[in-house]
């Protein structure tokens, strides 16, 4: 028995540790929400992680993603990530992507995962991965907005059709409902954003630069990884 997962086995018993122990999740997205996530995936004993991002650690990240060390600035969120879990747990089989997720070329990021969380910001590859998961028949549950908001007891698992108060939320849904899907599991905040005081330029495409205070997405990211650990041990 692995001391690392004692604690766990306790309160969720060995066949759901096993369960736990033989899955294979991929995070998509490593920042203030994902990088929580997915730390806390390889600590609750998940056998195999994939991790998936496109950037490397910046200064401004490190206020709020695990990743992010004055140590690791402009080194890949992925490689950082996955060296961080082999020290958790060597024993994880851990898979690092550094790339960026689209449509054109998904099949690279697929394998067989028996879950999926989705931390990505751009809508269109947010929307395809959640497309293409349910198309394969694998289960996912996405974030949504944790940018300008301050009070993390504000944060839920829900169901797309029940978030309110989210502006990322009304254009998943949206686009979810276009294409005939009502129903996806999201973690979601129904507080009002706050307004940020701009101190640097917005990237192209982007009218501003969301700020953000760590206990929001950290939260964000529990609370991903609770939903993943007990689907997976059928609790």
């Amino acid at each position: 028995m692995d001391e690392r997962t004692l604690r766990a086995r306790m309160l969720l018993g060995a066949e759901a540790m096993e369960k736990i122990e033989k899955s294979h999740v991929a995070v998509f997205g490593l920042g203030g929400v994902g990088s929580w996530c997915a730390e806390a995936l390889a600590r609750s004993g998940v056998g195999r992680i994939t991790l998936v991002d496109r950037d490397t650690v910046g200064r401004s990240n490190i206020n709020r993603q695990l990743c992010a060390l004055d140590s690791t600035v402009d080194k890949s969120k992925a490689q950082v990530m996955a060296e961080r879990i082999r020290d958790i747990n060597p024993n994880i089989e851990t898979r690092c992507i550094h790339g960026h997720y689209e449509a054109a070329d998904r099949e690279r990021f697929f394998a067989d995962y028996d879950f999926v969380v989705d931390c990505i910001d751009l809508v269109s590859c947010k929307v395809d991965l959640i497309m293409t998961c349910r198309e394969r028949g694998i289960p996912c549950i996405s974030a949504l907005g944790t940018g300008n908001k301050a009070d993390a007891s504000q944060l839920r698992i829900d169901d797309i059709s029940k978030t309110y108060g989210c502006a990322l939320a009304r254009v998943v849904r949206k686009e979810l409902r276009n294409r005939g899907v009502e129903h996806h599991a999201v973690v979601f905040s129904p507080e009002e954003p706050m307004e940020p005081e701009q101190f640097e330029a917005p990237p192209p495409g982007r009218r501003s630069v969301p700020g953000s205070l760590v206990w929001v997405p950290a939260t964000a990211g529990m609370l991903l990884c609770q939903h993943v650990i007990m689907k997976i041990a059928d609790m």
